[in-house]
């Protein structure tokens, strides 16, 4: 420990640490485990593949499900092909 001076916490500060010592006391964390090093972060959650894209409204569809509305219509009523749906860049966001 350092001797660090104490701060006034907030209120918010204080209820945060209340509930992190009562998670720690519900888990039977111990202090060695405390200090030891910190686990990996999980990886960020994979965004799903954009397969198709309307080239005006953005709306997209990754293949999987049910076809979307928009997609229908595209192809039914606005005269879109298919080959025009599909996006330029598949991973980045419409714009």
């Amino acid at each position: 420990m350092s001797a660090e001076p104490a701060r006034k916490l907030t209120a918010a500060q204080r209820a945060a640490l209340a509930r992190i010592e009562s998670l720690i006391e519900f888990w039977r964390i111990t202090p060695e485990e405390l200090d030891g090093p910190l686990p990996p972060a999980p990886p960020p959650p994979a965004q799903p593949r954009v397969k198709y894209r309307h080239p005006v409204s953005g709306e997209t569809w990754d293949g999987e499900g049910a076809q979307p509305e928009w997609l229908r219509l595209a192809l039914s009523k606005e005269g879109y092909r298919v080959a025009e749906l599909l996006p330029t860049e598949p991973d980045s966001p419409p714009g």
